[in-house]
């Protein structure tokens, strides 16, 4: 009695004709893919939301005090780092004192250094004896902590990054030449882009006697070393954002139309592009509609790790006097005026330098992230 009680529980399905022809999850196409693999990355996602943001910054952070670009007076100049709130901190390293440790063969001695190394203004330098000494040669140390902001009459006055040599906020200067060396880079990627895709491809697609001759061109350019190309730029054009964009394009997109040319050889012979042939499509249609989506990819993140190539190419410039210099701001320059100051004002090199460094690591790890994106074999 149980079982035909079941028995009639029991509903037979119809079977319907498209019942196994559909597909369980809507297909996704391979951008879509890309995307999902991309995001996937915690890094590279985390990496892009950094760049946004410096990238922001580099445009509202000139504006967010009240200190002009080149707003110079030297009785603020060398001013450390001083923001509300953290500067009651010690550790944070915004407290706008500077604090150095000194020796001698006394304690005297050493606070004699620390007192003269400091303009001789007693009254604002706090002494802790590290080391009273045995007598022996520099046995003794103290540590000094030099409350400048007090000493200079400046208590109501906040610096984020402190001042330069000349007074100049380093806040404003830092944004200002992050603006100078991201157009520097884009502008450059940009113009190696459509250089090199633009050669590589017709390299590529024609082959035979154009692929020779523009190849000999092209080992002939590779052949130049950048800095020789920088140093005829200064002997017609003054140095700034122009010679340095034109050095970097001269021999930037070498690399770019190589990696097309490969490219573009090895999709040429695929059915895809034997079928648009076929159907009567020009040269310039198979380039631009079937060939350029199809390696879209490689070039992509090729650029990403172009930018970062440049940026540190415009920083070597300006930081050995012969990209952006003085007034004018640029990560290269604010660097080069930190390492002369290394010794005594450190602060003046690590904000710019660590700025680069997290700009230039950001790249390469959204690069990272755009090539598995782009392989099919890291899709799953």
């Amino acid at each position: 009695m149980e079982n035909k009680e079941i028995k009639d529980l029991l509903v037979p399905m119809k079977q319907k004709e498209d019942t196994s022809e559909k597909i369980s999850s809507p297909s996704r196409t391979f951008l879509q893919d890309a995307r999902r693999t991309f995001f996937k990355n915690k890094l590279a996602v985390v990496s892009m939301i950094t760049l946004v943001l410096i990238i922001i910054m580099s445009f509202v952070g000139p504006g967010m005090n009240d200190h002009g670009i080149d707003d110079q007076d030297l009785s603020r100049a060398k001013l450390p780092a001083r923001v509300p709130v953290l500067e009651n901190i010690s550790w944070s390293g915004f407290t706008g004192v500077l604090s150095d440790e000194f020796q001698g063969d006394t304690v005297e001695q050493a606070t004699t250094n620390a007192i003269s190394r400091y303009s001789n203004q007693e009254e604002f330098i706090d002494i802790e004896v590290l080391d009273e000494g045995d007598g022996s040669r520099n046995s003794a140390e103290v540590k000094a902590t030099y409350h400048v902001y007090e000493a200079k009459d400046m208590q109501d006055q906040y610096y984020w990054l402190g001042t330069d040599t000349l007074g100049r906020d380093q806040w404003t200067r830092l944004w200002d030449g992050t603006t100078v060396s991201l157009l520097i880079a884009f502008i450059a990627a940009a113009i190696s882009l459509l250089i090199g895709v633009a050669y590589g491809g017709i390299a590529g697609y024609y082959g035979g006697k154009v692929d020779d001759v523009l190849m000999r061109i092209l080992e002939v350019l590779v052949g130049i070393p950048n800095l020789v190309i920088i140093l005829l730029m200064m002997l017609v054009l003054d140095p700034g954002i122009t010679s340095i964009v034109i050095a970097l394009t001269i021999t930037g997109w070498t690399g770019m139309a190589r990696i097309v040319r490969g490219e573009v050889m090895k999709q040429k012979n695929q059915e895809y592009v034997l079928a648009a042939r076929t159907l009567g499509q020009s040269n310039w249609k198979v380039i631009t509609k079937h060939l350029l989506p199809n390696i879209s990819g490689i070039i992509i993140i090729n650029t990403m790790f172009n930018i970062p190539d440049a940026i540190f190419f415009e920083a070597f410039l300006s930081f050995i006097g012969l990209g952006i210099t003085p007034p004018d701001a640029s990560l290269g320059t604010l660097i080069n005026t930190g390492f002369d100051n290394i010794m005594l004002y450190p602060y003046m090199l690590v904000f710019p330098a660590i700025l680069i460094s997290v700009i230039m690591i950001a790249f390469n790890l959204i690069g990272d992230g755009l090539r598995d994106a782009f392989d099919p074999k890291m899709h799953k």
